[in-house]
């Protein structure tokens, strides 16, 4: 149940301080991407090693992502909102000043503690705002994931580029600061509260299984996807989170209700959001890299990093057009259309890319219909879960759809850049044939997550009002 009270502030005001922190995650997604190589020489350091300042990023978000998710639920949503912020900024802070490899993996792992902000976010606009403002609320700190990757390329270029990578962790400590401070200060403590205990074996196990999978994934590029290294650790990571499930239904108090994560709308949203991000992230691996190469070749556009990532610029801008009118249109139809819409619209962004990316121009078009699929589609899919569960459910559900994205990303990214590895031609430049297979594969990913759309359970929409739970949450 929405709370609604005089006392309170008005919610756009909550929404504005929820953005910042959210935004601050996910630009640092992709704003380190373009130092890698200047970080790598400055710790004198191999290819695989500078990787793990994506690969630590990415394993602790989707473990802290769920745990913050229900601690947030049982203890107070914007408490742990607060602990979140605090550890991405110590993170930053810790990678600003670092000059060494190991000691910028430790930060990237506290900023990835981060990654709490969106159920936690989620979770406090649900109790916080106007029943029938939630769809727009959600739809818009959902599209920030991809507002976020899409401006994090060209601004983490231009800083490498004109300052240096310190000053990328400058910029996202600032924003944590103040996203802590305005948090503590503006957002109201959500009244609603689950009673339970922390799982903490179900949180290691999970912690196991994911780390098996995402570390063989990131490293498959260099192992090789048939090694017996990649498919061994992938077997264990498989075994372990298969393992994580039986002991999760056997508990009883979860750390992820099982219950609940089979439900069909849960389960069919979860699926469809592990496939946007893959092709979406496969995306950001392929436009800068395609951009970058010499002209004169079989492909490329001969621009520097900042420039290749300013391509990806206007369709992130135009996610903050986009997100609104999806979130509107959830208020009145539900969030299903919209993901619908969105895949298609994103797949057809992708196969003209695959098709006509001889031209600045034609790559700025073609990635701007792709991001306004992708916004309509991420600004859809946790309205989704949110549709399909309780109030007291938000945090731990919509924190399992985050790592679904993460875990898609990884696997869109790695993909990409194993497709274009393989297709080369003399000299060893990247051929044109590669980046073609692997923009109309993330079309036909893209379609895929539509089509897992289709079997999305028809929902009241988010701002409509709930069944009565099974279980009546307690009011702090």
């Amino acid at each position: 149940m929405t709370h609604a009270s005089a006392d309170r502030q008005h919610h756009n005001v909550t929404l504005a301080v929820l953005g910042v922190g959210a935004l601050a995650f996910a630009l640092a997604q992709t704003t380190v991407v373009p130092a890698l190589t200047p970080m790598q020489h400055a710790f004198g350091v191999g290819t695989s090693d500078i990787t793990w300042m994506v690969t630590a990023y990415f394993l602790s978000a989707s473990i802290f992502t769920p745990l913050l998710g229900k601690l947030g639920d049982m203890f107070g949503k914007e408490r742990f909102l607060s602990i979140a912020l605090a550890a991405f900024a110590l993170g930053s802070l810790v990678c600003a000043l670092g000059n060494g490899l190991g000691l910028e993996i430790v930060g990237r792992v506290l900023q990835g503690v981060g990654g709490g902000v969106f159920p936690l976010s989620f979770g406090i606009v649900r109790d916080e705002f106007p029943r029938e403002k939630i769809p727009t609320g959600i739809a818009l700190l959902g599209a920030i994931v991809g507002i976020g990757a899409a401006v994090g390329l060209p601004l983490g270029g231009l800083l490498v580029d004109q300052a240096s990578y310190h000053w990328i962790f400058w910029m996202s400590a600032a924003m944590g600061v103040v996203a802590t401070i305005t948090t503590i200060k503006f957002v109201p403590e959500s009244p609603v509260r689950t009673p339970g205990r922390l799982d903490v074996g179900g949180a290691a196990i999970l912690a196991v299984g994911l780390s098996c999978v995402l570390i063989a994934v990131s490293r498959a590029n260099e192992w090789g996807w048939g090694a017996g290294r990649t498919l061994g650790l992938i077997a264990v990571g498989l075994v372990v989170l298969v393992a994580f499930v039986a002991f999760e239904r056997r508990h009883s108090a979860p750390l992820i209700n099982m219950k609940t994560l089979a439900r069909p709308a849960v389960l069919t949203t979860d699926l469809a959001t592990l496939l946007v991000g893959f092709g979406l992230f496969g995306t950001y691996v392929l436009i800068p890299q395609m951009a970058q190469l010499p002209k004169g070749h079989e492909i490329g556009l001969g621009l520097d990093a900042f420039q290749a990532g300013l391509l990806m610029a206007p369709g992130g801008l135009a996610m903050l057009v986009v997100a609104p009118i999806v979130g509107q249109a959830g208020e009145r139809v539900g969030s299903k259309p919209p993901l619908l819409i969105g895949c298609v619209i994103a797949a057809l962004g992708l196969v003209g890319l695959a098709e006509l990316h001889g031209h600045v121009v034609e790559v700025i078009l073609w990635g701007l219909v792709l991001n306004v699929g992708v916004s309509c589609a991420f600004a859809a899919l946790p309205n989704l879960i949110v549709n399909a569960v309780e109030p007291h459910e938000t945090g731990e559900a919509t924190g399992v759809n985050t790592i679904a994205r993460n875990v898609g990303a990884s696997l869109g990214g790695q993909v990409a850049a194993s497709i274009i590895a393989g297709h080369a031609i003399a000299g060893g430049l990247p051929a044109e044939s590669g980046f073609r297979i692997a923009f109309l594969m993330s079309a036909g990913v893209a379609l895929a997550a539509g089509a897992f759309g289709l079997l999305i359970p028809a929902s009241r929409p988010a701002g409509a009002a709930a069944p009565a739970a099974a279980t009546e949450p307690t009011r702090a």
